[in-house]
């Protein structure tokens, strides 16, 4: 489904973080938000998610968010937290069925589809051998991954990711990311994630958004919007900007130059 945001506000005790922001977003899209630290993107997030009060109007398709009950927005809607708060007492199994909390009846049993749905996501995200183990006991990156699995067991067609393979090595973050990609373009998943990594940015998603103290300062692709004296301007570094044969866009941060 679409995700379009028209005037979109969100502010904190009358501070604004994201200022007006006019976005469509694609079904089936990747939109990475991207911007320093303090840019808004996971108050963006936070904000279509629900999870914050926000002004102006966000849709999926038809459907106004603000408008929608905790079990319907569920259904249009997953979001992977930056900093999620897992009980250390649920084993990774459970955790992982939360997800199909939306489509099971209050006091209600999963279905056998729930059960397959949990149970291959757990076999994608290699998750198998920790599905009986308790979340206390897992790795940072082993946690992120059950919450990764927890979010694209809900089936929702928007899927928010924020920062989503901060804690895992370089295999982990392909092999998530690369799942993400396979699924949004077998279902039409409309993916809107914020990233620090820009070269992984610009080589998953369709376009990038580049945020500025919560205004929208840059749009379209990767080789349109990640561009050397952008990434001064914004980011206050010195990169250099590689575009590869295949299209790729890698970002280099070079070293300050001169004496401190």
């Amino acid at each position: 489904m679409r995700l379009s945001l028209s005037g979109f506000r969100v502010e904190y005790e009358s501070c604004p973080v994201v200022v007006g922001l006019d976005e469509q977003v694609a079904s089936g899209e990747w939109l990475c938000v991207i911007g320093p630290n303090g840019a808004g993107k996971s108050s963006l997030l936070r904000g279509i998610a629900g999870l914050v009060e926000s002004s102006g109007e966000a849709r999926i398709g038809s459907h106004a968010i603000a408008d929608c009950d905790p079990r319907e927005a569920a259904r249009l809607v997953a979001y992977v937290p930056q900093d999620p708060m897992l009980p250390d007492d649920m084993s990774v199994y459970d955790y992982v069925m939360l997800g199909r909390n939306p489509y099971i009846r209050p006091f209600g049993r999963e279905s056998g589809r729930d059960r397959d749905v949990v149970s291959r996501l757990i076999g994608e995200l290699e998750l198998a051998v920790y599905a009986r183990r308790m979340l206390g006991t897992l790795s940072g990156g082993e946690r992120q991954r059950v919450v990764v699995a927890r979010a694209l067991a809900q089936e929702s067609p928007v899927l928010l990711l924020d920062e989503p393979t901060s804690a895992l090595d370089l295999g982990h973050q392909q092999r998530a990311l690369e799942l993400v990609d396979s699924l949004r373009r077998e279902r039409g998943i409309t993916v809107v994630s914020a990233m620090h990594d820009l070269t992984l940015a610009g080589l998953y998603a369709d376009r990038l958004l580049l945020l500025h103290q919560g205004v929208a300062v840059a749009r379209g692709d990767a080789r349109q919007v990640l561009r050397s004296e952008t990434l001064a301007e914004f980011y206050g570094i010195s990169a250099r900007v590689i575009h590869e044969e295949d299209g790729t866009v890698v970002v280099v941060p070079q070293r300050a130059t001169g004496e401190l």
